[in-house]
């Protein structure tokens, strides 16, 4: 089974972004579960959200996991020490941030010695969207490290998802998509 941990605060998008990757992976006709966790519930505060991926159905519903992704889409998340629970040495981090790899690594000493790929989907979005949302740039960046689906697989059923959109935002969510795509590192 594949499982992933969102990190982020409420707000930013996580949420749709693990139901997104959801409605995608279950169009290729896997099983699929796709849930957040809040805790004060508003706009700002730290969140998880979990999405787990597997060819046959999925009995357990508890949000308990060994992620084999763990996205932080908050940059401020990444220095919590938090976002390491459970994991193991084969757990992949796909973070937001500014800072190039070795910089980041530097200050976020429990990240030492994982695999790490850094994109800054917050500015991404800023450029793109409009708006710092960086839930997009994100499965951009998690499709090109994970190899899940094909990208233009993912291509085509994401802009499906998001037709219920005016043009615009599509268009701007999927120019951060291909971006996030190119510049993960």
């Amino acid at each position: 089974m594949l499982q992933i941990r969102w990190h982020s605060r409420a707000g930013q998008g996580a949420v749709t972004g693990a139901k997104a990757l959801a409605d995608v992976m279950a169009r290729t006709g896997k099983f699929v579960q796709a849930y957040s966790v809040y805790g004060a519930e508003k706009r700002g505060a730290p969140m998880s959200a979990y999405d787990k991926i597997d060819d046959k159905p999925i009995l357990d519903h508890s949000k308990w996991m060994i992620p084999n992704y763990v996205l932080v889409i908050d940059p401020s998340l990444v220095f919590q020490e938090e976002i390491v629970d459970n994991t193991t040495e084969d757990t992949v981090f796909i973070v937001t941030s500014h800072m190039d790899k070795d910089d980041l690594l530097s200050m976020a000493k429990h990240l030492e010695g994982r695999k790490v790929f850094v994109v800054d989907a917050i500015k991404i979005s800023q450029e793109e969207i409009g708006r710092a949302i960086p839930n997009t740039p994100m499965l951009g960046a998690f499709i090109k490290v994970s190899e899940v689906i094909p990208f233009e697989d993912f291509l085509v059923s994401i802009e499906d998802i998001l037709s219920k959109f005016p043009q615009k935002i599509i268009d701007g969510n999927l120019r951060a998509i291909k971006r996030a795509y190119e510049e993960v590192k």
